[in-house]
C-alpha cells in the first residue's frame, strides 16, 4: 500500500524570516521619526503657551495698571486656567516685563 503525502500550502521558515526582517527594519526606520515629531510638537506647544502667557500678562498690566505680574497673579485673577498654569510652571515659563 502506498501512502500518499499531500503537500500543504504554507509559508516556509525562510519566507517568515524575511518578512520578520522587513518588519523589524521598518520599525527601526519609523521609531526615531516618531520621537523627533513628538519633541517638535512639544516645542511648538511650549512656544504657543509662552505666547499666551505673555499676552495675558500684557492684558493684566493694562487692566490693573501694574508694571509687574506673576503666573500666580494671572491664575488668581482668571487670566490663566488651571491647566495653563500647571503647564507653564512645568515648562518653567517666566512672565517677561
Amino acid at each position: 500500500m502506498k501512502i500518499i503525502k499531500s503537500r500543504t500550502n504554507a509559508f516556509t521558515l525562510i519566507e517568515m524570516s524575511i518578512v520578520l526582517f522587513i518588519i523589524a527594519l521598518l520599525i527601526l526606520l519609523i521609531l526615531p521619526n516618531i520621537n523627533s515629531q513628538k519633541d517638535r510638537a512639544q516645542t511648538v506647544s511650549n512656544q504657543a503657551l509662552n505666547q499666551v502667557v505673555q499676552t495675558q500678562a500684557d492684558l493684566y498690566r493694562d487692566q490693573y495698571d501694574t508694571p509687574s505680574v506673576s503666573l500666580d497673579d494671572l491664575k488668581k485673577e482668571g487670566f490663566l486656567n488651571d491647566a495653563q498654569y500647571q503647564k507653564a510652571v512645568k515648562a518653567k515659563i517666566k512672565v517677561q516685563e
